[in-house]
């Protein structure tokens, strides 16, 4: 019998928002933190748009001392704070700094490409001037692919599996369900899960010679991400973190928590880069297996999933999307879930998409609401049949139960999770 997964706690460091508060207000009244940013028009970039936390060095100040923010990378400090928000959120408190870890708890918790702005523009050319002295002896845990996870197990004192995961756009989505299956497995009491990812031109930048990022709206930044739009012309990229404390429930209820919402379905697959799938399309029969298998996961059937938080980036990918949604629900556009993407709000925030994103779908479960995805007032061709699902302006929805979250990535990777309301 496997053990019932909650999730207690949440923490987010968003593009549009950061903290749950603030983003909770940001996602209802559809602001967007899409802005101008200079330094990508200096090196002659197309897409010279992004999303990236405002004001984060000061926000920084409440949880690290001086010299500690001077060593963390934006990747790993986003990731610090979201985890320190989501374990504070949940009623919990770090283990001593003298005392022994918490054998019970553990973190997976991802990025897309880890620490290539401190490669670049730190470890690179130092090495090439012949002053490797000149690196510091943190270089190392700023660069490696488990930093993030290896720091937030030394701030909260975790002694359980502490991993970092890797899996492009699917990424965060992918941590959750990964400590979702530990807890399920009993090897773990409760487990610290997301994904971060760092802002940084060298990040972007083969994207942007990709001609997979948006460029037509560098004068107008809040109009640049546009999930299901006609007019979408690639995606913004972002950056930030998310992170979520999962529970097992036992262990939930006896300290009295309060539960956000259970985790009901879990799936993650490959479509394999064939049958029309490659390294950046997806195969649409690995996306509908990949619903398909979260659903029976949960043991419920297509017909009760409420609400879609879809990955749905404003590229060419939209349309399929939606289209695979459908399939694997086997419901079409008369009976279609209600359906937004977060990124029109928040850009493409490559490793942390998928867990600020869920964060984002928890809350709307939690609080009764499905938030808007902005502009997309003019819904594309192949998506108007479904038009009227689309979720355009703020919609209060008490009555939901169900919602399915989903991340596609690079690789051809999928993940899906199926969230159900908690109700004692």
């Amino acid at each position: 019998m496997k053990n019932r997964v909650v999730i207690t706690g949440m923490g987010v460091v968003s593009p549009n928002a950061v903290g749950l508060d603030n983003f909770e207000k940001a996602l209802r009244c559809g602001k967007s933190g899409i802005r101008f940013i200079s330094e990508l028009e200096d090196l002659k970039f197309s897409c010279r748009i992004g999303g990236v936390p405002k004001n984060f060095d000061g926000i920084a100040k409440d949880y690290f001392g001086a010299e500690e923010q001077s060593g963390l990378s934006d990747n790993i400090a986003y990731a610090s704070v979201a985890a320190i928000d989501a374990w504070q959120d949940a009623g919990l408190v770090q283990a001593a700094d003298n005392g022994h870890p918490d054998w019970d708890s553990g973190t997976i918790f991802g990025c897309g490409i880890c620490g290539m702005e401190t490669i670049a523009a730190k470890v690179v050319p130092t090495v090439n001037a012949g002053k490797v002295r000149r690196l510091g002896s943190r270089i190392v845990e700023q660069v490696m692919g488990s930093g993030v996870s290896a720091h937030i197990a030394g701030i909260i004192g975790l002694g359980n599996q502490v991993t970092s995961n890797s899996s492009a756009c699917s990424t965060g989505t992918e941590a959750i369900i990964d400590a979702a299956l530990r807890i399920r497995a009993g090897l773990a009491k409760r487990m610290i899960a997301g994904g971060s990812e760092g802002a940084s031109p060298y990040t972007w930048g083969g994207f942007d010679s990709m001609r997979v990022l948006s460029r037509k709206f560098n004068d107008q930044p809040d109009k640049g991400s546009r999930p299901m739009s006609a007019s979408a012309c690639g995606f913004v990229p972002g950056a930030g973190a998310g992170a979520l404390v999962l529970e097992d429930i036992e262990t939930a209820l006896a300290r009295n928590s309060r539960i956000y919402a259970e985790i009901i379905g879990v799936m993650v697959n490959c479509g394999g880069q064939r049958d029309g799938g490659s390294m950046t399309a997806p195969n649409p029969g690995g996306v509908v297996r990949c619903i398909r298998g979260a659903i029976n996961d949960a043991g419920i059937t297509g017909d009760e999933i409420d609400a879609i938080n879809g990955h749905l980036t404003a590229t060419f990918a939209d349309p399929g999307e939606v289209k695979n949604w459908s399939a694997a629900l086997e419901r079409g556009p008369e009976s279609f879930p209600y359906i937004n993407s977060t990124k029109s709000m928040t850009g493409h925030c490559l490793g942390a998409a998928g867990a600020i994103e869920t964060v984002a779908a928890v809350l709307e479960l939690f609080r009764g609401f499905v938030h808007p995805s902005i502009n997309c007032e003019d819904i594309h061709p192949e998506i108007k049949p479904f038009a009227d699902r689309v979720v355009r302006t703020c919609l209060d929805y008490p009555e939901m139960k169900t919602m399915a979250k989903a991340s596609f990535g690079f690789g051809d990777v999928n993940s899906c999770l199926i969230l159900r309301k908690y109700e004692q």
